[in-house]
């Protein structure tokens, strides 16, 4: 990868890393937190299609089932001080952020309990206490919304960064660019994480990006790009703390680039005919997030099969109470249409 240039100097090194298999672990303790909450988001992922199958769950719905080594390997490079926004792909980033399972399923189903009291389903829910913001069904325009809380994070000084994520489909959007733009210019603390899972909706990556990588996309701006291998949660990880430090000592934004896959079709409505049957298998047996995690676990003497096999059971409790909670929820009465339209500063 040719190396990205910040006002005529060489940048930070730019660079294509994989997971390499040659990192070292973290704790043990970290390493079943990691693995806990990849699975928690697999198991929930798996109930909401579930209860969008039986009719349960309205409108859209993304899982994120293959692809949670991303979103848990860079929260755990976050602080308390930091703010997270995605797109719609979102109940994962949800789950990670601290977001309550039961109260993110009540929202799924439209229930009065929810994170938008109903009325935001799967791809419009918040909780600024958490510093989540969204969730948004627009492709691409979580990213000016992202820059503007890097902004907010800089103007009060906060220490804090954001966390921007997008898809491979939303990096060709236009207004992604004047983001960095704009980002790089004001050196905002910014990461924009591209979880490139190789199709954006039916189209193949290939057929749809002109360039060799997408992390490569900020170079004209000066912005750095990094690619890890978003199928293992301890390079993301590493890496994410990596670049969070960078950006933490003022160096402005960075993009990485997560190589990763899903393995349901782009929504609930998507049969996902545009891939083979043995190109999805492929990446379950070879490259599966959790299984090649639980894989070194057991190897490392970090864990035995018997405690993740009870850590699973725990998780689908915690689940599917989480799937009663939503149906013993009411629904959201009709005076709540006229509410949160409109809020004074």
């Amino acid at each position: 990868m040719s190396t990205a240039t910040r006002s005529g100097s060489k940048a930070r090194g730019a660079d294509k890393g994989g997971s390499g298999g040659q990192q070292a672990l973290p704790s043990r303790e970290k390493l079943l937190d990691l693995y806990r909450e990849m699975l928690m988001i697999r198991r929930f992922e798996e109930k909401a299609g579930q209860l969008y199958g039986m009719g349960l769950i309205g409108g859209f719905c993304h899982l994120y089932i293959g692809q949670e080594a991303v979103a848990v390997g860079i929260q755990h490079a976050l602080t308390e001080a930091d703010s997270v926004i995605t797109g719609y792909r979102d109940h994962g980033h949800m789950l990670v952020c601290g977001m309550e399972p039961r109260r993110v399923m009540a929202e799924l189903t439209g229930r009065a309990t929810g994170y938008s009291k109903g009325k935001g389903g799967s791809m419009h829910m918040f909780a600024r206490d958490k510093k989540f913001y969204g969730g948004h069904g627009i492709v691409g325009a979580q990213v000016p919304l992202g820059s503007g809380i890097a902004f907010a994070h800089k103007y009060r000084g906060d220490g804090g960064l954001c966390v921007a994520y997008m898809g491979d489909g939303a990096v060709n959007q236009g207004q992604v660019y004047e983001s960095f733009n704009m980002a790089s210019l004001w050196q905002l603390p910014v990461l924009y994480v591209i979880e490139n899972n190789r199709y954006g909706m039916g189209t193949s990556v290939q057929r749809a990006a002109a360039g060799p990588a997408l992390c490569e996309r900020g170079h004209a701006y000066g912005i750095p790009g990094h690619q890890v291998d978003g199928m293992d949660v301890v390079a993301v990880l590493e890496k994410a703390k990596e670049i969070t430090g960078e950006i933490r000592a003022g160096k402005g934004p960075v993009i990485l680039e997560a190589m990763t896959y899903r393995y349901r079709g782009h929504s609930m409505s998507d049969p996902a005919k545009y891939r083979t049957k043995e190109e999805v298998q492929e990446m379950r047996e070879k490259h599966d997030p959790i299984e090649q995690l639980k894989r070194r676990m057991i190897e490392g003497k970090a864990a035995t099969e018997e405690q993740l096999k009870e850590l699973d059971k725990e998780v689908r409790g915690i689940v599917n109470d989480a799937a009663r909670f939503s149906q013993d929820s009411p629904e959201p009465d009709a005076a709540e249409l006229w509410t949160d339209v409109l809020v004074e500063a």
